[in-house]
This record gives structure tokens, C-alpha cells and sequence, in this order.
């Protein structure tokens, strides 16, 4: 067992992070259920607790250079790909849980193409190129300069992906 701060910042990192992405989705809820004021509410306090969640980073000191954090982005997608989904596929098919196979299949699939997003940004860290990027909302998976007439892991047609607006500046991806 770890203990101890490092440990304590961890969970709360995990604990934040979740909560924040859990929150998202009620906020997108409350909007279907119209309940603007509600999603504004749960929107805001998953604001809050990525700011919880990015001070924890700190503290663990995760936060690096953009080389640095690139390269563990790259590793980390690469290994949640390789070895995390492909046991969760394991698992599912032999439960026979058909829903569950593909949701892993697919996000398998996705965390691959995160991974080549991340090796093709560390090759070309110094040219600063500047791409739109398109997001599949029924899969995830992210397209990098043209948008697909389908999705290549889920199949979903071309109005299903939407161009990333960075929430930062509020501008279109580019």
C-alpha cells in the first residue's frame, strides 16, 4: 500500500478528473431534459473541479515540457491501447457482452489514432502546423485536417463529427 501525499494527490487527481467528465455529461442531459440553469450549474462545477484536478498535477509536479508531455501522452495512449483495451475485449467476449466488446473495440481503435496524433505532433513540434481537427461524437475518434464522409472506426455518418472549437480562444481548430 503507498499512502502518503503523493498517493492522497493522485486519488484526488483521479477523483476530480472523473468527477468533471461525470458532470459534462449531466450538464448535456439537463440541456436534452430542458434544464438550462441545471446543465449551467453542473457545467460550472465541472469547471471547478478540473481546476482541482490541474492543481493536484501540479502538486505531483506531472506537468513538464510540451516535448516531455507529448512523449507521455504518445506512451501512455500507446500502452492504454495495446494492453488495457485488449483485456478489456478479453473480458467482455467472455461474458458474451456484445455492447461492451465494441465500446472497447472502438475506443481501442481511437486510443490508436490519439497515439499517431501525438507521434506526428512530436515529429513536427517546430513547424507549429496548424490543422482543424474533427471529433466523431459517437466514437471519439479524431480526424486531423478533412473531415470523413464516415467515421473510419464506427461507421458514422459525416454529420456526426463536429470541428473542435478550442475553449481557450473559442476559435475553430485550424
Amino acid at each position: 500500500m503507498m499512502g502518503g501525499p503523493k498517493d492522497a494527490l493522485q486519488q484526488a487527481y483521479a477523483g476530480e478528473a472523473k468527477a468533471a467528465l461525470r458532470l459534462k455529461v449531466y450538464a448535456e442531459k439537463a440541456e436534452e431534459e430542458g434544464y438550462p440553469q441545471i446543465a449551467k450549474l453542473f457545467r460550472v462545477v465541472a469547471w471547478s473541479e478540473e481546476i482541482h484536478g490541474a492543481r493536484a498535477l501540479r502538486a505531483m509536479r506531472e506537468i513538464k515540457t510540451t516535448e516531455e508531455n507529448l512523449a507521455e501522452s504518445f506512451q501512455s495512449e500507446q500502452g492504454v491501447a495495446e494492453v488495457a483495451y485488449g483485456r478489456f475485449i478479453q473480458e467482455a467476449e467472455a461474458e458474451g457482452n456484445r455492447a461492451a466488446v465494441l465500446h472497447f473495440s472502438q475506443s481501442r481503435d481511437v486510443e490508436e489514432t490519439h497515439a499517431k496524433l501525438y507521434k506526428e505532433a512530436m515529429n513536427h513540434l517546430l513547424e507549429e502546423r496548424e490543422t482543424a481537427y474533427h471529433v466523431c461524437m459517437v466514437c471519439g475518434y479524431i480526424a486531423d485536417g478533412v473531415m470523413p464522409e464516415s467515421c473510419p472506426v464506427c461507421g458514422a455518418k459525416k454529420e456526426k463529427f463536429k470541428t473542435y472549437h478550442d475553449p481557450v480562444t473559442g476559435k475553430e481548430s485550424r
